[in-house]
C-alpha cells in the first residue's frame, strides 16, 4: 500500500486496521513524523511502545523480529517504533516479512530515503504495509496545517499568523505544533475554551525562526569552524535557543546535503555541481558557499554517520530533557570537530 501527503488522511484508518508494517520516507521528516503518529493515535489505547535505532539494527538485523514477536513484560500490546536513515534497515526489514509468526505494528520514520529505497522496494507492493512518502511542504500547506492544530488546541488564527508561524518554524510541523501549545498555555485556551491570538500573543511567547539564530550555529558546526563554536554556544544560551527546535534545523540541513550529494554523485566536481545549482535556483545563492563548504566534509559515509548521530541526538534530547542544553553542546562540539578534521579541497 502506497500513500503521499495528499491521500494519507484518508488511507491511515484503513492501514491502521489492515497493516503490520508502517514505512514513512521523503524529504518532509516533519510531516513524516507526523504521520507516524496518526497511526500511532489509532492503535489501541495503553499500547506499549518499544523504540529502536537504525544504527542499532544495522549492527544487529534479527533485533527487529525478534522485538516484533516478543511479548510484553505485563502481557499488554505493544508497538516498535523506529528512527533510522537512509536504508540501514532493509536487511533488519527482511528478517521481519521473512517470519511467519505475526508481529506487532512496526512504525518506521526514515531520514534521507524515497519510496524507491530498498525497504519501501520491499514493502510496497504488500497489503500488510504501508509506504508513505512525504514531499517537501510548501507554505500555504503549512499555514493550514497551523490552523487546523490551533483549532484542535482552542486557538483562534487567521491566516497572517498562520503563515507567520510556518515560516518561523521553517515549515516544520513538529516545532509549529510547540508554538501552539505554548500560545494555549499562555492564553489558558482550550477546545472548550477557546481564546484568539494576536501577533502580541505570538511574540509574547518568544517564537523565534531559523534566521534569528539557528542557521550561523548549523553553518559553524558543519563547516568545522571550531575557532567559533564557543561564542555560537554561548549565544545559543544567552538567546534560550530551543535546543530540539535546533536539532531539527541541523537535521533539515543535513537532508539537504543528502539530497544534493545524490544528486551530484560520488565522483562529481563540487564547486562545479554547486554553481550549477545555484544558476538553477534550486539553491538559494546566500546559502551557496556554506552549502558548498558542507559538501566537501559530507559525503558519502561521513554523510551517512552524521545522520546517524544526529538521529541518536535527538534521541538523547528527548529522554532527557532537563540536560538537553548540555547534550546538545556536547553532541555539537564533537561535529564541528569531526567537520574540521576533514581537508578542505580547494
Amino acid at each position: 500500500m502506497k500513500a503521499t501527503q495528499a491521500n494519507f488522511a484518508a488511507t491511515a484508518a484503513r492501514a491502521a486496521r489492515e497493516c503490520r508494517t508502517f514505512y514513512f520516507c521523503g524529504p518532509d521528516e516533519a510531516g513524516a513524523h507526523d504521520a507516524a503518529q496518526a497511526i500511532v493515535a489509532l492503535l489501541p489505547a495503553g499500547i506499549e511502545r518499544v523504540e529502536l535505532a537504525g544504527a542499532d539494527l544495522r549492527k544487529d538485523p534479527v533485533l527487529l523480529s525478534d522485538e516484533a514477536r516478543s511479548t510484553s513484560l505485563f502481557g499488554g500490546a505493544r508497538y516498535i517504533f523506529v528512527r533510522t536513515a537512509g536504508d540501514e534497515t532493509s536487511e533488519a526489514v527482511e528478517n521481519l516479512l521473512a517470519d511467519e509468526v505475526e508481529a506487532c505494528p512496526v512504525l518506521i520514520v526514515a531520514t534521507s530515503a524515497t519510496d524507491k529505497s530498498r525497504v519501501a522496494k520491499l514493502l510496497a507492493e504488500r497489503k500488510d504495509a504501508l509506504v508513505a512518502m512525504f514531499y517537501a511542504p510548501d507554505l500555504p500547506a503549512v499555514a493550514q496545517a497551523v490552523r487546523t492544530m490551533a483549532d484542535s488546541a482552542g486557538v483562534r488564527i487567521d491566516g497572517a499568523l498562520a503563515e507567520r508561524i510556518a515560516k518561523a518554524c521553517a515549515l516544520d510541523t513538529r516545532m509549529a505544533r510547540s508554538e501552539i501549545e505554548k500560545l494555549a498555555l499562555y492564553l489558558d485556551a482550550g477546545p472548550q475554551a477557546p481564546r484568539t491570538a494576536d501577533a502580541e500573543a505570538l511574540d509574547a511567547i518568544g517564537a523565534k525562526n531559523e534566521d534569528d539564530g539557528f542557521m550561523p550555529i548549523v553553518n559553524c558546526v558543519l563547516g568545522g569552524d571550531v575557532g567559533r563554536l564557543s561564542a555560537e554556544l554561548t549565544r545559543l544560551r544567552e538567546l534560550s535557543l530551543n535546543p530540539v527546535g535546533l536539532l531539527l534545523a541541523f537535521e533539515r540541513r543535513a537532508a539537504q546535503l543528502a539530497q544534493l550529494a545524490a544528486r551530484m554523485g560520488p565522483r562529481g566536481d563540487v564547486q562545479r555541481f554547486m554553481e550549477s545549482e545555484r544558476q538553477a535556483r534550486r539553491v538559494f545563492f546566500r546559502d551557496a558557499p556554506d552549502l558548498t563548504n558542507q559538501l566537501r566534509r559530507w559525503r558519502g559515509k561521513r554523510l551517512t554517520r552524521l545522520v546517524e548521530r544526529l538521529v541518536a541526538l535527538h534521541r538523547e534530547l528527548m529522554a532527557n530533557s532537563q540536560s538537553a542544553g548540555l547534550l546538545l553542546a556536547q553532541g555539537l562540539t564533537e561535529i564541528a570537530r569531526a567537520a574540521a578534521a576533514v581537508e578542505r579541497v580547494r
